[in-house]
């Protein structure tokens, strides 16, 4: 058997770099000669240009994703005595956020066809809390690999239950829902900026954006030990802030992320031809929603079988995610589930898998994927 052509992979952000390496490079000379490396100009300038590429008032930048929905709960007063609802089908990050804070998850089941949260297992829960659990005081929807959750009705039901809706925009940069922008809709939004992100860092990073003035200063607190006058701890906090140099690299990124998104689906359009007749469907597109591919995810019940074929012709792919979070030990039998018992999360994390998606494949790599995908 002849060798496999040199493996394309599922993500590359060492490319993401080089695309940009003269802007970048300049960004991080500026940083760095600033002699200001922690809450300076840099990051300033960053949460007021993320603040107003997203269409919000107010952007809080801070460590990592993660951090983003904790500062959030935190802001919010939502900790130990409180529950969050959320999903299974999610980086492991959104309940670890929760727990953070003290906070009991409760996790939701998906639609089958978004691998969102359904709103109607979701209006269930808010109108009969399942015994034995605290409160709950917010809902967190994941906007999962760039696809709109079905917000309106989610929207609704938190509004008449009266708990707080966080989007988890960790995988959304730049995505729409009829018409506004991903992050705007619900009470406050977490972006994490790791790396593999629409918008990413050089290495971890977050930020989180909302209306609300007086929880973007408790949290701009929170995020440094609670000082609101330096060395004074006027709110129990925490040590979670963006520095300089991903800041400034952020900067440059940020202006370039349209443009990118654009790019991811151009890829997306050209794997949507190439899988006609293979007997795989594209990704689910949510009516009046803009997606923007931070992964181009297909499943199919001999998925390993399917991806060691596209291996042996130089196809690399990824699972997001292989175990859902409910079954994996740190959490199995401890967490709460909702009355579908996340049965479809189940059935998809045996199932999905991610093909090649960065802006920077070039036209001749989207060439070889769609081939590959033809001789499925």
């Amino acid at each position: 058997m002849s060798a496999a052509p040199n493996l394309l992979p599922f993500a590359d952000p060492g490319a993401g770099y080089r695309a940009l390496k003269s802007e970048i490079d300049a960004a991080l000379a500026r940083a760095l000669e600033s002699g200001w490396y922690i809450l300076g100009k840099e990051g300033e300038a960053f949460e007021r240009e993320f603040a107003e590429w997203v269409g919000l008032p107010r952007a809080v930048g801070c460590a990592n994703g993660t951090d983003a929905l904790m500062l959030i709960l935190r802001g919010m007063g939502i900790g130990e005595g409180s529950t969050v609802v959320t999903v299974s089908h999610t980086a492991v990050a959104t309940v670890a956020a929760i727990e953070m804070t003290g906070a009991t998850p409760l996790l939701l089941d998906i639609d089958p066809d978004t691998y969102t949260m359904d709103p109607d297992e979701l209006r269930a829960v808010l109108e009969d809390p399942p015994p034995g659990l605290p409160p709950i005081r917010a809902v967190i929807p994941v906007h999962i690999y760039g696809q709109a959750v079905d917000l309106t009705p989610m929207l609704a039901a938190c509004r008449d239950a009266g708990v707080a809706l966080i989007e988890d925009c960790a995988q959304c940069h730049g995505a729409r829902l009829d018409g506004q922008m991903l992050g705007t809709l619900g009470d406050a939004a977490a972006f994490s900026l790791y790396p593999t992100k629409n918008l990413g860092a050089l290495g971890d990073g977050g930020i989180l954006a909302t209306r609300d003035a007086e929880l973007a200063d408790r949290i701009a607190a929170i995020r440094q030990y609670g000082w609101k006058r330096r060395y004074i701890s006027d709110l129990v906090g925490v040590n979670s802030r963006l520095d300089e140099v991903q800041a400034a690299v952020l900067r440059v990124k940020l202006k370039h992320l349209d443009r990118q998104n654009a790019r991811r689906r151009e890829i997306a359009a050209a794997y949507d031809a190439a899988l006609a007749g293979t007997g795989l469907t594209p990704p689910a597109r949510r009516p009046g929603a803009e997606h923007v591919y931070h992964l181009y995810v297909l499943r199919h019940a001999e998925r390993d079988a399917l991806m060691a074929r596209l291996k042996e012709q130089g196809i690399g792919t990824g699972i997001h995610y292989p175990v859902p979070v409910h079954e994996q030990p740190a959490y199995a039998r401890r967490v709460a589930l909702g009355p579908a018992g996340c049965a479809e999360t189940a059935k998809a994390a045996r199932e999905v898998f991610s093909l090649p998606m960065y802006p920077e494949i070039s036209d001749e790599e989207v060439g070889r994927v769609c081939a590959a995908l033809r001789g499925l």
